[in-house]
């Protein structure tokens, strides 16, 4: 098998890897969001384990506790909880990244409890004492974990565990760089494949399969040029839509994703103090639930809210931009006219779409995705 087909397979099969650890005797923390720093779960030889949606499955138990107006991704999760499909976690972790998240998390705890469960306070603003109040809430986090496991965190575990997932970081940026090919190597599908893989697994496993893997897709023949993709959004775990798109005749050559670029793209500082470097790195997520300071009248305040992603579109040669905004995120809903706007300031072409995260409305999406890269192909 090989390395590729590997990886495919553990996307395949998402929970699986873990749940084989589980029986081998290790402990999983399942966890939401990228704003939990999986190298404290790992100093604590613990497997840090991001937690997927179904988009396949309905939502048929969840409803009874959350209101159907709350995020269908962190609802799915919950309903899988419900079912059974996550009793292999000994811990549930969850960042305040937004409200439905926060709330889910009490529900969660309430009806369906792990045998360690944890919230973690994120600060919604970046200056007057965010960093020293979230480093704060990440020694608070450590301090459950050794309440918890009985065992002291180990500083230079730490240490090892933020070079380890930097290293993780810097991989995943190779895999990027090699999309900016004008006829990439790798379709978009394969990138989100290999990202939900990881997902699941050690950082050390993961990073090993990575360094294989890179090897191999760096010696195949290029794909044919298509018109270029950027896509934004929240959540998108599962490949089906990005297929949709790359079988419409583009490809998805960059993104501002949380289980997308969001995640990885800047490393953690080696700090003196590990805790330092983890709440500054962590805090500075670029993600819709932040709230950055105003700066001066609207281009140049939205030049400085969105100018990472300028460069990204300009540096991965994007020519049209697709929004995947999961219905009822307020955060995304909201930051989406802005960032609309200051891509067609660009001269981007913009389609902005809703989904309730599931394969029911894939039809509908077909159609708008494909008339979309008709329009660009038409223009260029």
């Amino acid at each position: 098998m090989t390395v590729t087909e590997k990886l495919k397979e553990l996307y395949a099969t998402r929970t699986e890897r873990a749940k084989e650890l589980k029986e081998k005797g290790q402990q999983v923390v399942g966890y939401f969001c990228c704003f939990v720093p999986e190298e404290i779960i790992t100093a604590f030889d613990l497997v840090p384990f991001r937690l997927p949606g179904s988009q396949k499955d309905p939502i048929d138990q969840a409803d009874a506790f959350i209101e159907p107006m709350a995020c269908p991704f962190a609802r799915s999760c919950f309903n899988r909880a419900l079912k059974g499909e996550y009793e292999f976690l000994d811990g549930f972790v969850a960042p305040h990244s937004c409200d439905t998240i926060e709330r889910l998390y009490h529900i969660w705890f309430h009806n369906h409890p792990a045998a360690f469960n944890h919230l973690i306070n994120v600060p919604h603003m970046r200056e007057r004492g965010a960093e020293e109040f979230f480093r704060a809430e990440l020694h608070y986090f450590a301090r459950c974990l050794e309440d918890w496991t009985g065992r002291k965190l180990d500083r230079e575990k730490l240490r090892k565990a933020v070079r380890l997932s930097n290293r993780k970081r810097v991989l995943l940026r190779d895999l990027y760089e090699l999309r900016k090919r004008k006829t990439p190597p790798l379709s978009g599908v394969e990138v989100l494949e290999i990202q939900v893989a990881g997902m699941g697994l050690p950082v050390e496993e993961y990073v090993d399969l990575l360094e294989q893997y890179l090897r191999e897709v760096r010696s195949r023949n290029e794909k044919e040029v298509r018109p270029r993709i950027f896509l934004w959004g929240n959540v998108i775990d599962d490949s089906t839509f990005i297929r949709l798109i790359e079988d419409s005749g583009a490809w998805v050559v960059m993104d501002d994703l949380c289980t997308g670029s969001r995640s990885f793209w800047e490393d953690v500082p080696e700090t003196a103090d590990p805790f330092e470097g983890l709440a500054r790195r962590y805090l500075n997520i670029p993600c819709p639930r932040s709230n950055f300071p105003r700066t001066g009248n609207r281009p140049f305040d939205l030049a400085s809210r969105f100018g990472y992603i300028g460069d990204f579109v300009r540096d991965w040669q994007a020519e049209g931009a697709i929004f995947y905004v999961v219905r009822y995120c307020d955060t995304c809903e909201l930051e989406a006219p802005d960032l609309r706007d200051y891509l067609r300031e660009m001269g981007m072409a913009v389609l902005m779409l809703e989904d309730d995260y599931s394969l029911v409305t894939i039809g509908q999406l077909r159609t708008r995705v494909q008339a979309f890269i008709e329009m660009m192909t038409g223009v260029a």
